[in-house]
């Protein structure tokens, strides 16, 4: 059985679920390596090579780090045109340089099912580092990204979604965390995580965990993408929405009056969401004016408290 106590160095790995791994290399250094990668979630080449790297990238910010380079990882199908793979694998390139990385190489297979992802490397100074843990009762939650796009993309591969509606998803999933994270470090926040594919609550349910703390969400505070909820309507949720509902049952405090549409939401698996922090009272002001100085939306979501697991009120 793996030792952590054997790997000192080792400062976040398989002994609690966080956002990547961590490897301090000098007193005042740190690598962050995580990887990620997933079928098709838009039709367009281009925008799903740019929203798996934001995806991708999205880890290091969310442990308060620097992105340095990544590998690519594809699968890819033999009948299918090269010059689709070209535009991913574009997107990816020009999104990994906005986020401050290069992509250095990678590695394709062949596969029935085409996915495309990227090993990335990124660099912390320990004392900044972000982690799940380390949210005390008090703190506020703030979240970076409205939510809705598992059910927005779900019903733009069904048709039914609106050009609008998949377009203004598209844009907040193309968005980077890199910003929010240098924001977090500037005021001194330490507990952080991106809300992926295990939903607000169960990402927020690791976070409450770890901290040994209650998070409480305010659903009216919830930032939700446009349609969103009209389309959840309809039934267009992924099939992690049930697993991810499956999974937290137990350990999430739901209102009898929650409306299916709602809860939908809640348990809906996003791609490339954004940051939730649990900020210190005294430092939230802080916060939103580096947020506004460097142009990242954020909404007050709710609060923690003593207890356990997750609250919606």
């Amino acid at each position: 059985m793996f030792d952590a106590s054997q790997f000192p160095n080792l400062l976040v790995g398989l002994g609690a679920p966080d956002d990547a791994a961590v490897y301090r290399v000098a007193d005042d250094r740190a690598i962050i390596q995580t990887m990620d990668f997933f079928p098709p979630v838009v039709d367009d080449a281009y925008a799903f090579g740019a929203i798996t790297a934001a995806n991708a990238m999205s880890d290091v910010y969310a442990m308060g780090g620097q992105v340095l380079f990544g590998l690519n990882i594809v699968a890819w199908r033999e009948d299918l045109p090269l010059e689709l793979l070209s535009e991913i694998l574009r997107g990816g390139a020009e999104k990994m340089r906005e986020g401050g990385g290069v992509i250095a190489g990678g590695h394709t297979i062949t596969d029935q099912e085409p996915k495309y992802g990227i090993a990335v490397t990124g660099v912390v100074n320990p004392q900044q580092l972000l982690t799940k843990g380390g949210a005390q009762p008090g703190d506020v939650l703030l979240l970076t990204k409205p939510l809705g796009t598992g059910i927005l993309t779900t019903a733009g591969k069904r048709g039914i979604a609106s050009e609008q509606h998949l377009e203004n998803a598209i844009r907040w999933m193309m968005q980077l965390n890199r910003h929010a994270s240098l924001a977090a470090r500037a005021v001194g926040i330490q507990a952080a995580t991106d809300i992926t594919g295990y939903s607000l609550l169960g990402h927020a349910y690791e976070m409450a965990a770890a901290s040994g703390v209650q998070f409480c969400f305010e659903l009216d505070a919830l930032p939700i993408l446009d349609g969103a909820l009209e389309l959840a309507k309809l039934g267009s949720s992924p099939g992690g929405t049930a697993r991810n509902r499956d999974y937290l049952r137990d350990k999430v405090l739901l209102p009898e009056t929650l409306s299916d549409e709602a809860e939908a939401l809640l348990f809906d698996p996003q791609t490339s969401g954004g940051l939730l922090m649990a900020v210190p009272g005294e430092k939230v002001d802080a916060l939103n004016r580096e947020f506004h100085a460097r142009q990242v939306q954020a909404w007050t979501v709710g609060k923690v408290v003593d207890g356990t697991g997750i609250r919606i009120a």
